[in-house]
């Protein structure tokens, strides 16, 4: 039972720091360390990248509607070799551009990382340096324009910045809208690019590391625990979105960044006290 807890409590936590910029990979670390569970399935980038399975389910529900635009309108430039000036059709193409990078990085740095820097000391250090990065973006970023206006220099820009959350502690969602706040976008879009992006790219994650446990490269899966942790973290993650999506129409990312840098110092604290 306490190890169902615990999956309903990690998948919670998924959810929510998915979408929000504070890093879903660092939290998954800090909380099992923070309260001294040392399940090693719970543990383990295995059980943390299929939670991402309930963050994927909750991305492609809210933006269903996208969906059923964008992969026809994407296929269409397949078909005509032309966007024709559809909107749909560009922004499709710009997904597709921010994916490359951060799928081809991912490939040769997987394992590398999942071996080498899943640290505590580590996660904390990048909570700081990514919320620095989100405070600078949101006060010099231009915010601009639209997701319409956005070029494929900064969709590839975005995309090669998404792989910097590799490293657990940075945050996909808070490097991809650093990023896209740089290249010009406003607050709402900026979040929503992030979002239609983490979507490709959290598939294939998702799919690399089910054919990981299908191939029974990562030991043991306790199907119990796996099954509550990916069903809250998909109720957890359609809460998240609906909220940010709201909340940065009239407000900045400085609480965000407070959040990071506040839980860096009491990780640090815990850990040096420890």
């Amino acid at each position: 039972m306490d190890q169902i807890l615990q999956a309903l409590v990690m998948g919670i936590v998924q959810g929510l720091t998915e979408f929000l910029p504070i890093s879903s990979s660092g939290h998954l670390i800090l909380v099992p360390y923070l309260f001294g569970w040392t399940d090693p399935f719970l543990d383990s980038l295995a059980f943390s990248v299929v939670l991402h399975g309930g963050t994927l389910v909750a991305l492609l529900v809210y933006f269903r509607e996208d969906w059923l635009r964008l992969i026809p309108a994407g296929l269409a430039v397949l078909r005509d070799r032309s966007f024709n000036d559809d909107t749909d059709r560009r922004v499709a193409w710009l997904i597709v551009a921010s994916t490359v990078p951060a799928a081809v990085i991912a490939v040769f740095l997987n394992d590398t990382i999942e071996q080498n820097v899943r640290e505590v000391g580590l996660v904390a250090l990048m909570l700081v340096i990514a919320a620095v990065v989100l405070w600078l973006a949101d006060r010099w970023g231009p915010r601009s324009h639209t997701i319409e206006r956005l070029t494929f220099r900064g969709a590839i820009g975005i995309g090669t910045a998404q792989a910097l959350a590799l490293i657990p502690g940075v945050s996909r969602s808070g490097i991809s809208i650093s990023a896209g706040l740089f290249a010009g976008l406003d607050r709402s879009d900026a979040v929503r690019y992030s979002f239609l992006m983490a979507t490709p790219i959290t598939a294939l994650a998702v799919a690399y590391e089910l054919f990981k446990l299908v191939r029974g490269d990562v030991g043991a899966v306790e199907v119990g625990p796996l099954l509550v942790g990916v069903a809250a973290a998909f109720v957890s993650g359609m809460l998240a979105i609906a909220v940010l999506l709201r909340y940065v129409r009239t407000r900045s990312f400085t609480v965000f960044v407070v959040y990071r840098i506040v839980l860096a110092a009491a990780v640090l604290a815990f850990f040096l006290s420890r």
